[in-house]
């Protein structure tokens, strides 16, 4: 079995396949178990031709990056199911599907792979929903500040044109079925877009999130199930990217608020997710990501979370209840370490039973009828909830001072946040991180670094 081609393609480029796509090339060998051995050349054969993978290509730092993906569409275009999807020139990669004669191709030939990726599935962040008359607060204090001049993008699974955002929905990008009127056929990132910016105008200002004057641009990366890919979530980061670098689109996105991830894949050096989210932030945009729903087990914070540079969000239940001092730790919120060491999550924000905006007729709107708060709301809960949470919030600190750079944001967040839990002998806190964020700390409290 180990003379098999396939076989010797993974031993020799083991350096440049990462774990994933690895295992799928050796499993695509386990029905021979049960297959004559003289069928097995010609099986292998057909394999290598039809069997299509979908990846993600990265190539060396040094390499002409358009010459690279070049070089890839050649390749790909003498090769049956073999094609160039998407390139990401921010962080030297594209998006392919790929058969293993294809691969094998691409590997001797191309001389500019730093390493090819299985493009693996990412999925909304979302944990259960139950209807509730009582929704944790964004803010347990007042603030003169709305988020007014400040962009936040929704990179999730779209945006429904909800009266809470009226004419503040300013942009939509589909990278899942090319529409272009904003829509949300999956209710969670129309839910995500109310927890940062809903004005609430549908009930009286009582469903109101933090930054209710800020703008949202809604990038649909995830489809109607909630489900989406690394490539596609990729592309929607890179269309923040260059949307900012365009002189032509006003206002900038300041603000990127990620309510998805997936398992981590190997050491965070390596995590394509990782490197699309700081590529945004060292080019000034805010990123405020989930850090997972799959506490109270340690080491669980979701990718892209495990970036040491955003800012990755826990969830708080207030256990239906006003006064903060009963808030504990969801039990499904994600802790930390991450898988360098690192302590996550950043802060932590209500994130059970958050009352929000509803996409009518919505994949949740129709699976979670008694989630329905009304006509117009819906409750949820997950670290998806407080994520966007801390996006409105991140949004009053840019208000407050636009000169703040997202490392100075993040300072402020945790630097003012209430500081939560105990963690004996001055130790990483892995549940709760620097606390609870507290608006009215980080503007007024707080002086930059």
């Amino acid at each position: 079995m180990f003379g098999f081609s396939m076989i010797q393609m993974v031993r020799t480029y083991a350096d440049k396949l990462d774990l994933p796509l690895r295992q799928d090339l050796i499993h695509l060998y386990t029905p021979f178990k049960w297959t004559p051995c003289f069928l097995h050349s010609p099986l292998e054969k057909v394999m290598k031709r039809t069997k299509s993978f979908p990846v993600v290509v990265e190539f060396n730092n040094n390499c002409n990056f358009s010459d690279a993906v070049k070089e890839c569409h050649v390749i790909s275009e003498r090769h049956f199911r073999a094609k160039v999807n998407r390139s990401f020139s921010s962080i030297s990669c594209c998006s392919m599907d790929i058969t293993p004669a294809a691969l094998d191709d691409l590997l001797t030939s191309c001389s500019d792979i730093q390493k090819i990726y299985y493009d693996r599935k990412v999925h909304a962040l979302l944990d259960v929903a139950t209807p509730s008359i009582e929704a944790g607060e964004a803010l347990s204090e007042s603030s003169p500040f709305t988020g007014k001049d400040v962009t936040i993008a929704i990179i999730d699974t779209g945006v429904y044109p909800h009266r809470d955002l009226g004419e503040r929905l300013i942009n939509f990008k589909d990278f899942v079925n090319d529409r272009t009127e904003a829509y949300d056929d999956n209710g969670h990132g129309t839910h995500c877009a109310g927890d940062a910016a809903g004005d609430g105008t549908a009930s009286g200002g009582v469903y109101r999130a933090p930054a209710p004057n800020a703008s949202i641009i809604g990038v649909k990366v995830l489809d109607k199930l909630g489900s989406g890919s690394l490539s596609t979530v990729m592309a929607g980061v890179q269309w923040c990217i260059d949307y900012n670098s365009s002189a032509e689109n006003q206002p900038k996105i300041d603000i990127i608020s990620m309510s998805l991830g997936s398992s981590p894949v190997g050491n965070i050096e390596d995590d394509l997710m990782v490197k699309a989210v700081e590529t945004a932030w060292n080019s000034g945009i805010v990123v405020c990501a989930a850090a997972g729903n799959s506490g109270p087990d340690a080491g669980t914070i979701s990718s892209p979370g495990i970036s040491e540079k955003v800012i990755t969000v826990g969830a708080m239940d207030d256990r239906n209840t006003p006064a903060r001092e009963d808030d504990t730790i969801a039990s499904f919120s994600s802790r930390g370490p991450t898988p360098n060491g690192g302590a996550k999550p950043d802060v932590v924000a209500p994130g059970v039973n958050i009352i929000s905006l509803r996409s009518p007729n919505s994949y949740l709107d129709k699976l979670q009828k008694s989630a329905r708060l009304g006509a117009e709301y819906f409750s949820l809960s997950g670290t998806s909830m407080a994520t966007p949470i801390c996006a409105g919030v991140a949004a009053l600190i840019l208000e407050s001072n636009r000169e703040l750079s997202p490392d100075q944001v993040k300072y402020r967040l945790m630097a003012g946040a209430d500081a939560w839990g105990e963690q004996p002998g001055g130790e990483p806190d892995y549940t709760y991180g620097a606390g609870y964020i507290s608006a009215k700390n980080s503007i007024f409290e707080i002086d930059d670094q």
